[in-house]
């Protein structure tokens, strides 16, 4: 049970479930008490199995969704115009001022112009 395909979960869940009610069959012919039955350590073995792969079913599916949200928005940003996407970077950097890291250079490039003068002067 290690794939993390969803189409070999839902066979395996199938199969499970197919187990289960064989199993279930079984104990109704000989005659058990529904409550014996909801006891029995193979039905409640079964019935967890459909539970794990119900829950790893519900991961792949939401896994899915979410690649599709992906896909549906990088779908938007290629269809804005390259255009608009100029504007929209030239806005950014008129809106942005240099970075710290951009100022720190700038302060120590005139520090050593400063230094230079003075041996200079």
């Amino acid at each position: 049970m290690a794939s993390k395909d969803k189409v070999v979960r839902d066979a395996q869940k199938v199969y499970v479930e197919g187990v289960l009610s064989r199993r279930l069959k079984a104990l109704n012919e000989s005659g058990i008490e529904p409550k014996e039955i909801a006891k029995d350590t193979s039905v409640r073995k079964i019935r967890a199995e459909i539970r794990k792969i119900g829950a790893r079913l519900a991961v792949i599916d939401k896994k899915e969704k979410k690649i599709e949200e992906m896909a549906r928005i990088k779908a938007e940003k290629m269809s804005i115009p390259k255009e608009e996407k100029a504007k929209e970077t030239k806005v950014a950097e008129e809106t942005s001022e240099t970075s710290k890291r951009q100022q720190k250079l700038e302060k120590k490039m005139e520090k050593k112009k400063e230094k230079k003068q003075a041996k200079e002067g």
